[in-house]
């Protein structure tokens, strides 16, 4: 496990690597490689990230076991798969990948004209 004695946003530091291997008990990993822990005595839980420290590369069943929501972990207990959900998958926000409506200006600024739209006074109105 590579770790960096300062730098908390690019990987685990020094101490959440000694704190893991000390006190921490591997409970499970998702698609991604992120690996979960959880204290020897069961009351703390942590992910060490397998890309950039960003809690939405969590999908929502690891986050649900983190935030105490569930006491089983999915590695165990997994959650049931609706019918109407969509694939889990990071937030976007920031990267190419982001979604962008009409009449953002990252995607080209032209928007429809609409019954609210600033009008100029002139005088002959």
């Amino acid at each position: 496990m590579a770790f960096k004695i300062f730098t908390w946003w690019s990987g685990p530091t020094l101490g959440t690597w000694l704190d893991t291997v000390l006190h921490g008990r591997e409970v499970g990993r998702d698609g991604d490689g992120n690996v979960y822990y959880a204290g020897k005595k069961g009351t703390r839980r942590w992910v060490i990230y397998a890309r950039s420290n960003d809690s939405s590369n969590v999908p929502p069943e690891w986050h649900l076991w983190l935030h105490h929501s569930r006491a089983d972990p999915p590695s165990e207990v997994p959650l049931p798969v609706k019918a109407w959900e969509r694939p889990w998958r990071p937030n976007p926000t920031g990267t190419a990948a982001a979604e962008l409506p009409r009449g953002a200006l990252a995607a080209g600024g032209k928007r429809a004209a609409a019954a609210a739209d600033y009008r100029p006074w002139s005088p002959g109105d």
